[in-house]
């Protein structure tokens, strides 16, 4: 499950205006080290609001998982 400061989905807003999805997956190592993996998705999108609903509708997002840094 993830830890409660790092959100599962990042969005951000690259050079050219176009926002962009991350999803960061959270766990633990064997020793109780923290490791995130984060993949950025392809697709470009106008407006955070597009990239949250692209999430809500791909990835089963709940409101209070998107993260902006």
């Amino acid at each position: 499950m993830s830890d409660p400061q790092t959100r599962p989905f990042l969005i951000n807003k690259d050079e050219d205006g176009n926002f962009r999805l991350t999803v960061r997956d959270t766990y633990y190592n064997s020793q109780g080290y923290m490791l995130v993996k984060a993949v950025m998705h392809d697709q470009l999108f106008k407006t955070a609001a597009a990239a949250k609903t692209f999430a809500q509708a791909n990835f089963d997002a709940k409101p209070g998982q998107y993260a902006t840094k």
